[in-house]
């Protein structure tokens, strides 16, 4: 090379071999057949310097010019891999042009080698991957993986690939080859020798022991060479390749290893076990594993890539036992392999965009109404809103009519109401003049509820309101999920145990399964017609990203016996049990799947399970989203949970669980469903537009359902059952079709519940005792801000614009409602039917509603104290029944401010009544009780403002305080000392929810102290007062 006649060769052979040499040997271009006689039009020469001629005469180029570029990806297509190789290392032209023969000469390399198969085999194989020469050279390394032993020189990462090469031998085994058995082969083997299994079926008949690392390889195509063995690994390293394994006749284990590294691709196992025993490894490529398995048992690190495990009768892998401290010398390596394939790498847009993949299932395909006021998720899954949008708008129109302007008084002014309905005409102008002069409206300041009347108004949910919820509770990515939360991000990074990935589970009993402390990752993986897909028990840790688990015959995932984990991004659906199963204990980080379709729930929490399900669309399963029962007591928040068969969550039998700021719509039932001693935290969720009721609280329901928005839901926005025993507090509850608070006294159908929200479901496995009470502990950690209640509690709600009545009273228990704002419902404010124990209703402001301000019928037991009862379309009170109304504000009602009927029995005390339109207050039929110390203002000059009928010797109007109307001249009438009610003492606009809720406590208490002693149950109890 050094003589300058023989450096510069431009034809090193004639004819259709050609070859470029640069002085000094730096690089080569050999291999490439062409036509004869294109090779001069393909090159120009120009001699270089130091090859006997001048400087421009010296060089020797390929200009790629000289041809077309597709002529030239026609001459080389027929280069092998190590000449593509050579010619991408030219310049980089030679490089680009090497690049774009990905869809013909790399597809056609990596389809006909018989150690891989399609890189997406076997969940897609017909999916082309991003890169074939990509593709092919991920395989090509991951094969060498077996060759890089601890004992090779690293200063050169390409001596590896030329290992031995001089003295590595070649042996055949087969009919007319120097070996006729493989076991006679391996004894003569040489380290890192080649075996050559020719076509045929090879059997031995004693266990071969292992002892030189060497290479198996079947010649043909595979399912040409199938060997009845049994092997196990003595040596460092081994690889096995295009072979079908049997079990031998005297066991069923095809091949062990307990401390070297084995390697298998594209391998057949019919009706056999592998087994893996640390520190042994193994990587798995490209393999079928009919009716076998694989157990891994305390091993630090196996891989397993493209395989496929049908048939099972147990599960197709198992790992067992913690992972090993100790390890050989393969783990650094198949760690940095396992890690340049790392589904979450940040590069990744599936990453990026995980909300938006189209390809993971999206919602039941039928015809569903929809709700535009929910966003976030997969929006192209959502179909186009329909009537749902409809009744929102609507609902929009209807509040527009009824709501007027709020104008807050300044400092001694009245605040005043102002509308366009006729049904409710508040203005102090009025049609004719001659009615102006004759009417006196009592203005009346701030009352103390003043603030969330004016949240009613202006923000409405189909416009601000709605517009906050939806940026505030928008569905979570995954990298948004990671990123916030450093325990999920380490969770998604480790690699310990067994690293599944992109492999096919189905049509048999079980997936994986890992008990023993063991760990596993299980990455882009299909799970189907399996008994299950996933169970991880005893301790054990699981890490599943991206998977598709559906069609098990029972849950798709197991999780016992304090297991815990990471399960993120995955399609779960149309399994027949449970999407997800948490108990005993068990604790798992559940991030960003899609559930759905599932024959019953979504996912279940009981028997102590715990966990963190956060970021999930839940949605078309035929029962309960997330059903949480028997103490299960996880954290469910940021979740959409939508279109369900029926509740969208349901707690039962003493489940817990803090459930917060989730979107919970379109579902068939309620959208939160609360029975027998379950007893939740129900905070700043989302609940709308279901075709039943918002939440139920049914027989021994309890909990705290706090802060939420409960919207335009068909049926009520609340529904009580008497028995039971909720906390709600602070919500808004707004256009509902029915009630939007409504408690009845009924005891639940037996089959209502059962049937369709889950109570059915086999809640027993393997011998799992049915009363999970005599298995669980004692006492959970409880919410520190909850305070324990004796009587249901309904406080500072915002009730507006439902359908019938805003609250609504059928019980056969006590029932406190207390400072909520109660405000333009489309039936009377508060109706009370039947309350054979005592309703007290106080502090509350009630006002706007289509019909009276409260209704309470004969069966009723009623205390009204400290109430706000403005601006109705009826009566401001009207009564039949028993109890006290004291110390009200009854102000601007278009009918009697008060109105005593029948059989009504009630002490009415310090009352403030103003009707503009009717009598202040009337007492007709055999109406009794006492009437005294009213303030009692004419809202008509020519209008009597007391109208008693009733004869009855028991009815007693004494001491009561009546202001007339004079002239317009008069000084204003105003509602002083104390001001407009209500009047919560301390109040104010900020008053966070605890410091309300301790307020409230202490009212209650107050009232009560005052009716303490009383009460007969069988009379009245005003006669025993007087």
């Amino acid at each position: 090379m050094d003589t300058p006649n023989h450096s510069c060769s431009l034809f090193s052979m004639p004819g259709s071999l050609w070859s470029v040499r640069r002085s000094g040997g730096e690089g080569f271009l050999a291999g490439a057949f062409v036509p004869r006689g294109s090779a001069g039009r393909a090159a120009s020469a120009r001699p270089q310097p130091g090859c006997g001629g001048s400087p421009a005469e010296s060089e020797v180029t390929m200009e790629i010019s000289g041809l077309p570029v597709e002529l030239w990806r026609l001459i080389l297509s027929y280069l092998r891999l190590p000449d593509l190789g050579r010619c991408s290392l030219v310049c980089r032209a030679w490089y680009e042009l090497i690049l774009s023969l990905d869809n013909t000469r790399w597809r056609q390399l990596c389809l006909g080698c018989i150690e891989c198969r399609h890189p997406n085999w076997p969940n897609q194989p017909d999916v082309e991957p991003q890169s074939w020469r990509e593709a092919f050279k991920q395989h090509y390394v991951a094969s060498k993986t077996w060759t890089k032993n601890a004992q090779d020189f690293e200063s050169s990462n390409c001596f590896y690939l030329f290992r031995r090469k001089k003295d590595r031998h070649v042996l055949r085994v087969g009919q007319g080859c120097e070996f006729d058995t493989l076991r006679a082969a391996l004894a003569s083997a040489g380290g890192y020798d080649r075996i050559v299994l020719l076509p045929g079926v090879y059997e031995e008949q004693s266990e071969i022991i292992l002892k030189v690392p060497v290479e198996i390889v079947g010649q043909g195509k595979l399912g040409d060479v199938a060997v009845l063995v049994s092997i196990d690994q003595h040596c460092p390293t081994t690889r096995l390749c295009n072979v079908v394994f049997m079990p031998a006749w005297f066991t069923p284990v095809v091949y062990k290893t307990t401390s070297g590294h084995v390697q298998f691709d594209n391998c057949n196992f019919e009706n056999g076990q592998l087994q893996i025993h640390a520190p042994g490894t193994c990587q798995v490529k490209f393999c079928t594993f009919n009716q076998s398995s694989i157990h891994f048992h305390s091993v630090a690190l196996g891989v397993l890539e493209n395989c496929e495990f049908t048939g099972s009768e147990n599960a197709s892998v198992t790992i067992e036992g913690i992972p090993s401290s100790e390890r050989n010398w393969a783990c650094k390596h198949l760690t940095t392999l396992a890690k340049s394939h790392c589904v979450l790498q940040a590069s990744d847009p599936a990453l990026c965009n995980a909300s938006k993949r189209g390809g993971w299932g999206g919602p039941p395909a039928r015809n569903v109404r929809t709700c535009k006021i929910v966003v976030g998720g997969d929006q192209s899954n959502l179909l186009p809103a329909s009537k749902t949008q409809l009744v929102l708008e609507k609902a929009g129109e209807k509040e527009a009519e009824v709501n007027g302007r709020v104008y807050t008084a300044k400092e001694g002014e009245a605040m005043t109401l102002e509308t366009d309905s006729s049904d409710s005409e508040l203005s102090t102008s009025s049609e004719n003049e001659e009615d102006d002069r004759s009417m006196y409206k009592l203005s009346y300041r701030a009352h103390g509820l003043s603030h969330m009347l004016a949240q009613v108004i202006h923000s409405r949910p189909q416009t601000n309101g709605l517009t906050a919820l939806q940026r505030d509770l928008e569905l979570k990515t995954l990298q948004q999920e990671l990123q916030r939360d450093k325990e999920a991000q380490s969770l998604a990074s480790s690699l310990q145990g067994c690293l599944i990935r992109k492999c096919l589970f189905r049509d048999g009993k079980g997936g994986v399964f890992v008990c023993s402390q063991g760990r596993a990752k299980l990455e882009g993986s299909v799970f189907r017609e399996l008994t299950y897909a996933v169970r991880c028990i005893q301790n054990s840790k699981i890490i599943m990203l991206k998977n598709d688990i559906h069609h098990c015959k029972a849950s798709g995932i197991f999780l016992r016996l304090a297991a815990g984990g990471l399960i993120a991004d995955n399609n779960i659906h149309s399994n027949c049990e449970a999407g997800v199963d948490i108990r005993k204990g068990a604790n798992p980080l559940i991030l960003c799947n899609k559930i759905h379709s599932g024959l019953r729930s979504g996912i279940v929490v009981l028997g102590n399970g715990k966990g963190i399900i956060r970021s999930n669309q839940i949605y078309g399963n035929k029962e309960a989203g997330i059903y949480i029962l028997y103490n299960g007591n996880p954290i469910v928040s940021g979740n959409h949970i939508f279109q369900g068969l029926a509740a969208g969550i349901a707690v039962n039998e003493n489940g817990r669980g803090q459930i917060i700021e989730n979107v919970i719509r379109e579902n068939q039932w309620g959208g939160a469903d609360i029975r027998r001693g379950g007893d939740p935290v129900l905070r700043s969720n989302l609940i709308c537009c279901g075709y039943s009721d918002g939440v139920v609280v049914g027989e021994r329901g309890k909990g705290l359902i706090e802060g939420n928005t409960i919207y335009g839901n068909k049926g009520c926005g609340v529904w009580i059952m008497s028995s039971s025993l909720p906390h709600i507090t602070n919500n808004r509850i707004g256009h509902n079709s029915i009630y939007g608070v409504a408690v009845f006294c009924r005891k639940d159908d037996a089959n209502d519940y059962l049937a369709n929200q889950g109570g059915n479901e086999n809640f027993n496995d393997e011998g799992e005792a049915a009363s999970w009470e005599n298995d669980l502990d004692s006492e959970d950690e409880r919410v520190t801000s909850r305070r324990p209640i004796s009587v249901a509690l309904v406080e500072s709600n915002s009730i507006n614009h439902n359908g019938a009545a805003g609250l609504y009273v059928k019980s056969n228990e006590a029932l406190n409602i207390i400072a909520n704002a109660i405000h333009a419902n489309h039936d009377s404010g508060v109706a009370v039917f039947q309350s054979s124990q005592l309703t007290r209703i106080a502090n509350n402001s009630i006002s706007c509603n289509s019909l009276g301000g409260v209704l309470i019928e004969s069966e009723a037991r009623v205390e009204l104290r400290g109430n706000g009862i403005y601006d109705n379309s009826s009566h401001g009170i009207t009564s039949k029944g028993d109890g006290v109304i004291v110390e009200n504000d009854i102000v601007g009602n278009r009918g009697c401010g008060l109105q005593l009927l029948q059989t009504a029995d009630m002490k009415v005390t310090k009352n403030r009544i103003q009707s503009f339109w009717d009598y202040g207050i009337v007492m007709l039929d055999q109406t009794k009780g006492l009437v005294q110390e009213n303030l009692i203002f004419q809202g008509r000059s020519k209008k009597t403002i007391l109208q008693q009928v009733s004869n009855a010797e028991d009815c007693i109007v004494q001491n009561n305080k009546l202001l007339t109307f004079k002239s317009k001249s008069d000084v204003a009438w105003t509602l002083e000392n104390p001001p407009a009610r209500p009047h919560i003492e301390g109040s104010t606009r900020g008053t966070s929810t605890a410091t309300n809720s301790q307020k409230v406590t202490t009212m209650s208490t107050r009232i009560a102290a005052r009716m303490d002693g009383g009460c007969h149950n069988n009379g009245s109890i005003f006669c025993t007062i007087l």
